[in-house]
């Protein structure tokens, strides 16, 4: 009962000084809010990153050429493709927990269509290209082995060359020409969106990997079975460092290089690429969090300041309450309570205020926000903390109050 009659008192202290008490708890509202609308904020761009760069496919390493050297002179990484079909098949088959190796050539070219064209992103694909980068086809079909293994003139469209090309307009079985080479549609793939780098992943059409090479991209590519880079997508995350160690063996001894040569390719991890985008993203995450932190704490040095000059004026009330037996930890826990339910009213109204400043930059940026109900219960339970941490101070010099010199106070 004693407990219920101090919250009581404290919120007819707090509402007989509303204005007062308002200004006191706007430090508190603007902290809790600038934490929730930051962390809200940093979530999402945290979670766009990651699935910008998950998009690639899952469990990913990627095999590029490397830096060639033609009668003594370095002509640099990816001058000259040193990869073929055959590397692609090696890995496949001889490194441990691989489950596709996906070779490609890509190039750029105008798709024409009736009286439409497009400039696009063309790539040319074996089968392996669907499971390592996790990307289905919305309608349609993909190709089937023997259209790879002819290098048929078909073609499958991306959601933003469909669109540039067909309108509302079902692509299936028409024609479209690229470098005047007539290829029939046999699908439309999925969306993937954009991509970490700002690049319209959608804005791409695929082609069987030798109609690449041999009609569309290039005669160098043809000539040798070479291709451009290799995809290569593990079972585990865990394969993925072990497999990148025996790959390099493998090209290495397929290449025949040895000794101090250089390597004629380059291996990167691009999970390990998207790990370290992730934490830096929540390295800023919390780095918005704790400036934005800094304001609660200056809302409870607001709360003290109040609750110091709440106890002047009411110096006489305590000396009264202490007179008719009240005990110093009763006047203790009054005063406690008082600053723990400012601060608590002024981080439940700072977490609509900081929901509303999240959605509303969503909005108007195109930024993406997550309100984590985690942040949420930590800025009430800190607000609480600063409240009860700012306020003991006060209700600590209320309940030490001589009460015979409290009554004399005027």
């Amino acid at each position: 009962m004693r407990l219920i009659e101090a919250i009581r008192s404290a919120l007819s202290a707090i509402m007989a000084n509303a204005l007062r008490s308002l200004l006191t708890m706007l430090g508190i509202v603007i902290g809790v809010a600038a934490v929730i609308a930051m962390v809200a904020i940093g979530s999402g761009a945290r979670n766009l990153v990651d699935s910008q760069i998950r998009s690639l496919g899952a469990n990913l390493a990627i095999v590029t050429p490397g830096n060639v050297t033609q009668g003594g002179a370095r002509l640099g990484a990816g001058a000259a493709s040193s990869l073929t079909d055959e590397d692609a098949q090696a890995i496949r088959r001889e490194i441990d927990g691989v489950v596709a190796a996906a070779p490609f050539v890509q190039g750029g070219a105008q798709v024409v269509a009736g009286g439409s064209n497009w400039g696009t992103r063309i790539y040319g694909i074996d089968l392996d290209w669907f499971s390592a980068r996790e990307w289905d086809v919305a309608t349609g079909r993909t190709f089937d082995p023997e259209e790879v293994r002819r290098g048929d003139i078909v073609i499958l469209l991306g959601q933003t060359v469909a669109r540039n090309l067909f309108g509302e307009d079902d692509p299936i079985d028409q024609i479209v020409r690229v470098r005047n080479v007539p290829f029939r549609v046999i699908g439309v793939m999925a969306s993937k969106g954009q991509s970490a780098f700002g690049q319209d992943q959608d804005d791409v059409v695929f082609v069987p990997l030798d109609a690449g090479r041999r009609r569309v991209i290039g005669r160098n590519y043809a000539k040798d079975r070479s291709v451009g880079s290799i995809f290569v997508k593990f079972a585990n995350e865990s394969d993925i460092e072990p497999g990148i160690e025996s790959m390099t063996e493998l090209l290495r001894q397929r290449h025949r290089i040895i000794g101090e040569q250089e390597d004629d390719f380059s291996i990167r991890n691009l999970t390990e690429i998207a790990n370290t985008a992730t934490a830096s993203a929540n390295t800023l995450s919390m780095l918005l969090a704790a400036v934005a932190a800094v304001s609660l704490l200056v809302g409870g040095i607001g709360i003290m300041n109040i609750m110091l000059v709440s106890v002047t004026e009411r110096t006489r009330e305590i000396g009264l309450r202490l007179a008719v037996g009240a005990r110093p930890r009763d006047i203790l826990r009054q005063f406690l309570i008082e600053a723990t339910t400012l601060s608590t009213i002024g981080g439940a109204l700072g977490i609509g205020l900081g929901m509303g400043v999240a959605y509303l930059v969503a909005q108007l940026a195109g930024w993406p926000s997550l309100v984590s109900t985690n942040a949420i219960f930590m800025a009430v339970g800190f607000s609480a903390l600063v409240g009860i941490f700012f306020g003991f101070y006060p209700a600590q010099r209320a309940a030490k109050l001589d009460p015979i010199e409290a009554l004399r106070r005027e």
